[in-house]
């Protein structure tokens, strides 16, 4: 499982680093750790999961999100006789557990915990740091948004870009120039639909048939894998059209190009946050 996207928050003069570990985010307990004692820092993570209720709160965390968690390693050091004495390592090797993971290396090493784990530690430092903690947590995930709809806002500019390069394209190499003004408007809407194709499987006109109640077009509907594909598909075809392709083998080749770049865009990790903050934007 590898970690990606590594950030750091500052939180009560702490700097605290973050990662992602299979999208979600988790964050290190041993730099929070450092705002009780900043030399014994793994002792206090320890101290903290030596407690009943500590240890039930993580059993209950991995129950409702870990399938292969553990429950009789569980029981087990739950059960046992003499002084609770719990570590990361140990509950992790014990239970299966998903929710905390320790982590080498001089600088963003150490113990890290799923949001919600961490947040619980936060609550046993100290009020007013879990309070502070949530805060700034706030605030990096707020720029993240505003960051990515930024980036979605110009993927859609740079797609109306590209359609009037490909339009362009299309008006100086394709339409005649005697033809009347439906005549034009006929072949500009064969090409879109050429690319409709190629990329969605079908016409505006079947799309629309399809989905009656549906205001806007397809393109509309679109994902963010597609409407980056289309951008890319739009300047192709402009340059096959330079050449004097056929329409019909234009067509061969953008859907071998559309299925190429949507298998490599739909296990990108940056897209598939890109995508979801498209889908969000479209459900509020």
């Amino acid at each position: 499982m590898a970690n990606k996207k590594k950030e750091i928050i500052s939180v009560k003069g702490v700097a605290i680093n973050l990662v992602q570990r299979n999208d979600e985010d988790y964050i290190s307990l041993t730099n929070m750790a450092g705002y009780k004692d900043t030399l014994e820092s793994r002792v206090v993570v320890s101290n903290w999961m030596s407690t009943y209720y500590t240890l039930e709160f993580l059993s209950v965390w991995e129950q409702f999100n870990n399938p292969d968690f553990n429950r009789m390693g569980y029981h087990t050091v739950k059960n046992e006789s003499g002084r609770l004495i719990m570590t990361p390592k140990r509950w992790v090797e014990s239970t299966n557990a998903i929710g905390i993971f320790s982590k080498s290396g001089r600088y963003g090493g150490g113990t890290f915990a799923h949001r919600d784990i961490a947040f619980e530690f936060a609550t046993w430092l100290s009020a007013e740091f879990k309070y502070y903690l949530i805060l700034e947590f706030q605030r990096l995930q707020k720029e993240e948004q505003q960051k990515l709809s930024l980036e979605w806002n110009l993927q859609r500019t740079i797609s109306k870009i590209n359609y009037r390069i490909h339009t362009d394209a299309v008006k100086a190499h394709i339409i005649p120039p005697t033809v009347t003004k439906e005549q034009a408007s006929y072949v500009y809407a064969s090409e879109a639909d050429m690319l409709n194709v190629a990329l969605f499987g079908k016409t505006a006109a079947q799309w629309r048939k399809q989905n009656p109640g549906k205001d806007g077009n397809m393109r509309d509907e679109a994902t963010i894998e597609q409407l980056i594909v289309l951008s890319n598909m739009e300047s192709i075809n402009a340059l096959l059209i330079n050449q004097g392709m056929p329409q019909g083998e234009r067509l061969v080749q953008l859907n071998q190009v559309a299925i190429t770049q949507m298998t490599s865009l739909v296990n990108n990790h940056h897209i598939k946050q890109l995508a979801n903050t498209a889908e969000a934007k479209k459900n509020q």
